[in-house]
């Protein structure tokens, strides 16, 4: 049994208040595609899934006269690091596994390599799973992060989630006994 479900994450005003920031829509499409990676890379449904949805929580709004602007965000941000460092205290506060927390939050500080100098990452399987997953999901010009969805789609669309991975952990768990279960 998870301590914490997608949809404690999701509903909490924390989360509310910054994925609206970088799309509710993408972070939904990314913990889908990272659900779905999980297999691929034997890892923890459940830790990539609430990696993937927390993933860019530490975006900033950069705009400029009062519209957003891609390039001055593309210089200066650092979103994943803030990311981690919310992600982490907000899953604390929920109840998640320290362990766990620390994992799915160095997992959130690794997706992207664009604040990174030229170098090298090598990347755990759970780490990998998020960062392919918010690839997979990205459109030129960031506009991954403008696509819109309702609330009540996008909380039908968490729940399902929800469900899937409550289904799916288990089995992951009997199958694999070296399973990065607390990855």
């Amino acid at each position: 049994m998870r301590e914490v479900t997608l949809t404690d994450i999701f509903t909490h005003p924390i989360t509310q208040k910054y994925l609206k920031r970088s799309g509710v829509a993408h972070a939904l499409e990314v913990a889908n595609h990272a659900f779905h990676l999980a297999f691929k890379y034997n890892v923890s449904v459940d830790l990539a899934t609430k990696a993937a949805l927390l993933h860019d929580i530490g975006h900033y709004e950069w705009y400029r006269q009062g519209k957003w602007d891609y390039e001055l965000y593309r210089e200066n941000d650092i979103h994943a690091i803030k990311g981690a460092e919310r992600a982490h205290k907000l899953l604390i506060r929920l109840g998640e596994n320290p362990q766990n927390a620390k994992k799915i939050s160095v997992a959130i500080l690794l997706h992207t390599d664009s604040y990174l100098p030229e170098i090298d990452v090598k990347r755990s399987p759970l780490q990998k799973v998020v960062k392919l997953a918010d690839e997979m999901d990205e459109e030129k010009g960031g506009n991954h992060h403008y696509r819109q969805i309702d609330k009540s789609t996008a909380l039908e669309k968490i729940n399902y989630l929800d469900q899937l991975v409550e289904h799916y952990l288990p089995k992951q768990q009997l199958s694999s006994p070296s399973h990065e279960q607390s990855m």
